[in-house]
């Protein structure tokens, strides 16, 4: 198997209102809208689908892993979300925010003894 991309989905209950947070996450507006009620944003190899589905709305999550974790918290917290607060675990240092619907986005960074 050659994967070219690898798109993680969450769901919501408002397009909208979530394709705003996730813009302001993001800081861009979705790439692409492929089709009625879903949006992409495309990160490289990866990326996000946001899909509209009131059924599965808020079971989701994924996680981001960045370097430089706090400065990332804080510009999270510039754009007017609300990152939770940065935990070190084993393998890394993350903190969580929740959108809308409360889908988990986690950001990463593994801790140095990993790399």
């Amino acid at each position: 198997m050659a994967i070219e991309k690898l798109l993680a989905q969450v769901t919501c209950t408002d397009l909208s209102v979530s394709a705003d947070w996730y813009g302001r996450l993001f800081e861009r507006p979705a790439d692409l809208a492929p089709m009625t009620g879903l949006l992409e944003w495309h990160h490289g190899t990866a990326g996000l689908q946001l899909l509209e589905n009131l059924d599965t709305a808020g079971r989701g999550g994924l996680t981001v892993i960045v370097s430089g974790l706090a400065a990332e918290r804080v510009r999270i917290s510039k754009a007017g979300l609300v990152p939770g607060g940065i935990v070190t675990g084993d393998f890394a240092t993350f903190f969580q925010v929740k959108d809308p619907d409360g889908n988990a986005i986690i950001f990463a960074e593994p801790n140095p003894h990993l790399t």
